[in-house]
């Protein structure tokens, strides 16, 4: 009796060598990473995502908060924007939150640090400000909850001279290693191209290309995130 056949194609060969696209994309995926709602850059593939992909909760949610100071004088407006960064450092404890920087990989934010948080000139000429992250996790919580914390804790930090803190966007979300994902989303693609074969029987063949490429990551809801692989299925008549 004739059976369908799913071939893994590249697979074999194309692991153990890495280019440097891949490289590049597994050091990010063993850090914590922001979560977008639309895929990161990806060379020589469409902007779709794929079908298949393990959806799981987010390791944190996330607010970007911003630090402004408009002394007129400069040495003052930076000595207060920075010192309320450090009360801002002390106060996270307390307040059950985690501070971190960075815009596409994240860094712990500490006081050892914080200087290395650039200030950035403002709307005005003697204005100035830093932003940085607000974090807090999502497991035992939900993103509302998280939201209120975050919100909490920024009231709760006291101005510093002229300098003030104010949150500065929308919530976001972050994974922390994506790449420990990718032996479940390969479990779920190959599971996935077995039902389709069983689907449309023993004469057709069916090929999963891509499966050596790394994992991606991509926002689906309040507090979910979609890892995946860029693969595709190739579906070809046996001769």
């Amino acid at each position: 009796m004739k059976r369908f056949v799913i071939a893994i194609g590249l697979l074999a060969s194309a692991l153990p060598v890495a280019g440097w696209s891949q490289q590049n994309a597994v050091s990010e995926g063993n850090m914590e990473v922001i979560v977008t709602a639309q895929r990161r850059d990806a060379d020589d593939y469409s902007s779709d995502t794929p079908a298949v992909g393990l959806i799981r909760k987010a390791d944190f949610a996330v607010v970007t908060v911003t630090v402004m100071g408009d002394s007129r004088d400069r040495l003052q407006r930076q000595d207060d924007i920075y010192a309320m960064v450090r009360s801002a450092i002390e106060a996270a404890p307390r307040a059950g939150v985690e501070l971190a920087y960075g815009s596409r990989t994240l860094e712990p934010l500490t006081m050892a640090n914080y200087k290395e948080l650039s200030l950035r000139n403002d709307s005005r000429p003697d204005s100035q400000r830093v932003t940085f992250l607000v974090k807090v996790p999502l497991s035992g919580t939900d993103a509302k909850t998280a939201q209120q914390r975050i919100t909490s804790y920024v009231k709760s930090v006291r101005p510093v001279g002229r300098a003030l803190m104010e949150q500065s966007g929308e919530m976001q979300l972050s994974i922390v290693a994506p790449d420990q994902y990718r032996g479940a989303v390969a479990d779920l693609i190959i599971a996935d191209a077995t039902k389709m074969g069983e689907k449309l029987g023993p004469d057709y063949t069916i090929e999963i290309e891509g499966l050596h490429r790394p994992v991606e990551w991509v926002r689906a809801g309040l507090s979910d995130v979609m890892i995946f692989i860029p693969y595709r299925l190739v579906v070809g008549r046996r001769r």
